[in-house]
């Protein structure tokens, strides 16, 4: 299977296959860190059962999975390196297979090209996209491009001193990335050749100033996109044309509760897989909002808030049988697991909480 045929926020599984789940932390005091590295877990019927990890890492701030090579690819936060691990078949153990540089500074997010041959890296603050080539076993070579984002700064003093990148995703047709720059205020729609193995800008959306655009995520079926804002803690509906890679604003609405006036920054979005509810996580208000999304109307509505069981939601994920969203609350120190209410989309969170310092990301394997 070849991951970037399809391009899924969440990868999907057979059913008989062992599963393991990767979790990623910060690990460094400038970070206000308690993490060591990346815990591994084997997950047995919804249950998560520790089967060890790696420690000594520096920042493994963002995972992601290549499930035709079995390997877990890693950014590494404040850090200009990357790495790849193979998940051993039989022990379910992550041996490291080598680190790469990325060409800048605090990479924070990962994707792979349409043959899998390379890896593109968001690297935030330096404000470009940088590509690695992949080895066919999954080993990662030094950059061979970098690719660096022009445009002017927003407004925010502390949070948008230049272009941040904060996040690389293929679009559904696979002709397209799309970048959100935190920095810019702006989503880039970028095209990568894979014969010359470079990046250009194909487009650029623009957002409003001080928005500070961080995740995006697409419509399973339709041809939308749900892009969450940083600063103004706020989520997005926009159109998406997969033939020009345009990438157009319908729809603002708050991630917040009406009655919440502290600060927050809004954090990570997951869809369920019919496509009808939409989720963001709010660090500060501490809690993930649930959103509507009306196929016919075009538009979302603001469902319900659910607390999520820590401090700093900075990551959520649904699972990978579609039927739970899992909170990473990084200064929480846990991973909180929710059921999904088909019906009304509300999350029911679950007893059984997973003790993890410093969470920030989560991916998953089969064996």
């Amino acid at each position: 299977m070849n991951l970037a045929s399809t391009p899924s926020p969440m990868p999907q599984f057979a059913g008989e296959c062992a599963l393991y789940a990767f979790t990623g932390s910060f690990t460094t005091k400038k970070r206000k860190a308690r993490g060591t590295g990346i815990g591994i877990y084997r997950l047995k019927e919804d249950m998560w059962q520790e089967a060890g990890g790696i420690t000594g890492l520096i920042n493994p701030s963002f995972l992601m999975s290549d499930l035709a090579r079995g390997v877990i690819y890693a950014a590494h936060g404040d850090s200009d390196f990357a790495s790849s691990f193979r998940l051993d078949q039989e022990t379910g153990e992550l041996r490291l297979l080598g680190q790469a540089a990325t060409g800048g500074m605090n990479g924070v997010h990962l994707a792979l090209t349409s043959s899998g041959r390379f890896l593109l890296v968001a690297n935030y603050a330096s404000g470009s996209v940088a590509t690695l080539p992949v080895e066919p076993d999954g080993t990662l070579r030094s950059f061979i491009d970098q690719l660096e984002l022009p445009g002017e700064p927003g407004p925010h003093r502390q949070e948008q001193h230049g272009s941040h990148p904060h996040h690389i995703v293929p679009d559904p047709s696979g002709r397209f990335f799309v970048v959100p720059d935190k920095g810019l205020d702006c989503v880039f729609t970028l095209a990568f050749d894979e014969v010359s193995a470079r990046l250009r800008i194909v487009n650029r959306a623009m957002l409003r100033p001080g928005a500070g655009p961080r995740h995006i995520a697409f419509h399973p079926h339709e041809d939308v996109a749900f892009l969450v804002n940083e600063l103004e803690s706020s989520l997005v509906l926009c159109a998406w044309n997969s033939v020009a890679g345009n990438l157009t604003p319908l729809q603002q609405v708050s991630t917040l509760p009406e009655h919440f006036f502290g600060a927050n920054s809004a954090a990570a979005i997951a869809i369920t897989q019919c496509g009808r509810f939409v989720y963001v996580s709010n660090r500060g208000q501490d809690g993930i909002a649930c959103f509507e999304y009306d196929s016919e109307a075009q538009r979302i509505a603001p469902l319900n808030h659910t607390t999520s069981g820590g401090r700093d939601p900075r990551f959520i994920i649904l699972s990978p049988n579609g039927r739970q969203i899992i909170a990473a609350n990084e200064q929480g120190d846990n991973l909180v697991f929710f059921d999904i209410d088909e019906a009304d989309g509300t999350l029911i969170p679950r007893r059984a909480t997973l003790h993890s310092y410093s969470p920030c990301t989560i991916a998953f394997l089969p064996t």
